[in-house]
């Protein structure tokens, strides 16, 4: 009885805190991956409070405690990765609201010297839910934050091409300046596309034939960060088709960004 008091007490003081910095968490028990009514009661509390609709995104990180292999760690943080998702999206979360779903296995701690143990390994044992408000830049911001969308709209592509040409290559290689002095900041380069029919949800890409010219365009430019000399550990890379088009022209939807996911 006394650790079900500590968990809800947890869960009450994350929920405050949620309210301030955008961030929620969620328990499980040991060795489980599913949550019982009462986490699920947190989830579904949070998504219908005032203060959701603020948020453009939401990260999740998943984690373990201590005990057991680091591979069974990392694919039971994972799975409760899944579960919460699973959750957001029973509730009406878009997918693409979702942007990152990262199991991060087990939390290491230093046994001797923590006072709770017990304590600490229940917190542990958790799902992060980071909700996100986007501020969009044409260039990197002098203090960047988690959320922040930079949207690389003079790197132009010709219709139907994922190349990168001289223009866009330049102006990544004034990206990496800023990528060099945040050494830790990570991020996922999101690719575009426009002028495509409504019942497909990316183009064909006509070096490959294929139709993934979204995906192939944010490839593009993690190979070339890559190929100078940013940690590829850093960056994520996903199409998104032609599901987020500016409205400035169709110039302008073809187009990657960066979303900042870590500092």
């Amino acid at each position: 009885m006394k650790r079900v008091t500590q968990i809800v007490l947890l869960l009450f003081f994350g929920f405050l805190s949620a309210q301030e910095n955008g961030t929620q968490s969620v328990y499980f028990e040991f060795d489980k991956f599913n949550l019982n009514q009462d986490q699920i009661t947190t989830i579904t509390g949070l998504l219908n409070a005032s203060t959701t609709p603020r948020f453009d995104a939401i990260q999740l990180y998943g984690y373990c405690d201590d005990r057991g292999s680091e591979d069974y760690n990392d694919k039971l943080s994972n799975k409760r990765v899944a579960t919460v998702q699973k959750i957001l999206l029973a509730n009406g979360i878009a997918l693409n609201k979702i942007f990152i779903c990262e199991g991060r296995g087990r939390v290491i701690i230093a046994k001797d010297s923590v006072k709770n143990l017990q304590k600490t390994r229940d917190r542990n044992r958790r799902v992060d839910l980071i909700f996100i408000k986007n501020t969009s830049y044409n260039s990197f911001p002098e203090n960047p934050k988690v959320g922040d969308l930079i949207i690389l709209d003079k790197i132009e592509f010709e219709m139907g091409s994922s190349v990168l040409s001289l223009k866009a290559k330049k102006e990544l290689d004034k990206n990496i300046v800023s990528l060099q002095k945040y050494k830790s900041l990570r991020f996922e380069i999101k690719g575009h596309v426009c002028c495509t029919s409504s019942k497909y949800l990316d183009a064909i890409d006509k070096e490959t034939d294929e139709r993934n010219l979204s995906i192939n365009r944010a490839k593009n430019v993690f190979s070339y960060l890559r190929s100078k000399g940013i940690n590829p550990y850093r960056m994520t890379f996903k199409g998104y088709g032609n599901r987020f088009p500016l409205g400035k022209g169709d110039s302008f939807d073809r187009r990657v960004e960066f979303l900042i996911t870590k500092i």
